[in-house]
């Protein structure tokens, strides 16, 4: 598994949970780019974005990006990350406010049928011991063939491989690919001399949201680039594409009800345990955590997962959010500081 690469294209992923050197050195790398094109100067801060799941709720994410837009402090990523819905929207956030109108366009202008197709029911029972998935993400490969064009493709890649946008457009739609409900996809690599086709699923499986992990050692990394490494503060902003508090719902007793409520509730609960996951990996690295998630009294009607109607109200209140200063959380959601003064102004002793 190790030993597995896509051909001609080494060194292009990391295991999030093991150090990975090539990704660590892209690090480096990134860091004396920045240096080069600034006459051997960096940025004031070095900012960071990780972006979560949540399906149609990306319209969030994409609202609160343009709206950042607007207001005019919208900062430069150093690092973005996406899972799911989240990796869908990263390489928008990464190029900038060049790309916030096709940003927009892909969470106010699609609907169900842009993303996916589900055969009919008698079909379903038909094949139902053959198929790998309820539906079919054949509509999502071709908006990505037109969202990610070679234009913004070659702004981001730098390894010139004529395969390479096929590739990425791959990896984005294997990231909202959930198991079960849309199909994977299959990506050919090498390993051992023999050729395999390796079958990649939405990274909701794994986290909900997640930064750099155990892939790259800030100590590491600062010894190797010398006195270049910069002291300068690192911030993180963290979008989450969900509500953090429970929703109530009233199911029928039905074993699809029943399934469906609980993958939801097992996503919430694993999605809340990121948000503090992370927190610690930016407490152990000197790194200023800032969080967003969607308001507990945003609650209108949703007929399906992409209903247009109800992103394009989701995106214009991130956007309206945004756009007159968002107040970020600096703390996971529940959780106060060992040293803040409770609502009775006694300090809370251990």
């Amino acid at each position: 598994m190790e030993q597995a690469e896509v051909d001609d294209l080494r060194d292009i992923r990391a295991w999030g949970d093991v150090y990975s050197e090539s990704l660590e050195q892209s690090g480096i790398e990134s860091v004396k780019q920045e240096m080069a094109a600034h006459h051997g100067k960096l940025e004031p801060e070095g900012v960071y974005l990780a972006l979560s799941g949540g399906g149609g709720d990306g319209a969030f994410g994409a609202g609160i990006l343009c709206g950042w837009t607007a207001a005019g402090t919208r900062p430069q990523f150093k690092v973005v990350t996406g899972i799911s819905t989240g990796a869908l929207i990263a390489p928008f956030a990464f190029l900038g406010p060049e790309y916030d109108a096709r940003l927009k366009e892909a969470y106010t202008a699609i609907s169900d049928k842009d993303i996916y197709t589900v055969p009919s029911k008698v079909k379903l029972l038909l094949n139902l011991g053959r198929i790998e998935s309820v539906a079919s993400t054949e509509p999502l490969a071709k908006l990505l063939e037109r969202l990610i064009d070679e234009k913004m493709f070659q702004a981001i890649a730098a390894s010139g491989h004529p395969d390479a946008l096929k590739l990425f457009r791959q990896i984005l739609r294997a990231s909202a690919s959930i198991p079960v409900a849309f199909n994977p996809v299959y990506i050919k690599v090498k390993a051992a001399g023999q050729e395999y086709d390796e079958m990649h699923v939405d990274g909701g499986v794994m986290a909900e949201v997640m930064l750099y992990e155990n892939a790259i050692n800030f100590f590491t990394a600062r010894k190797k680039l010398g006195s270049l490494m910069p002291t300068r503060p690192r911030k993180l902003y963290l979008i989450r594409n969900a509500q953090i508090s429970p929703e109530y719902e009233s199911l029928k007793p039905k074993i699809g009800a029943i399934g469906s409520r609980a993958i939801a509730s097992l996503t919430k609960s694993q999605g809340m345990g990121d948000l503090y996951r992370i927190y610690v990996l930016t407490q152990r690295d000197e790194i200023d955590y800032n969080l967003a998630f969607i308001p507990i009294d945003f609650h209108p009607k949703r007929v399906s997962e992409f209903d247009t109607n109800y992103m394009n109200q989701e995106f214009d209140l991130a956007y309206n959010l945004a756009r007159s200063g968002y107040k970020w959380s600096k703390y996971p959601p529940g959780f106060e500081p060992a040293n803040s003064q409770p609502a009775s102004g006694r300090q809370v002793q251990p």
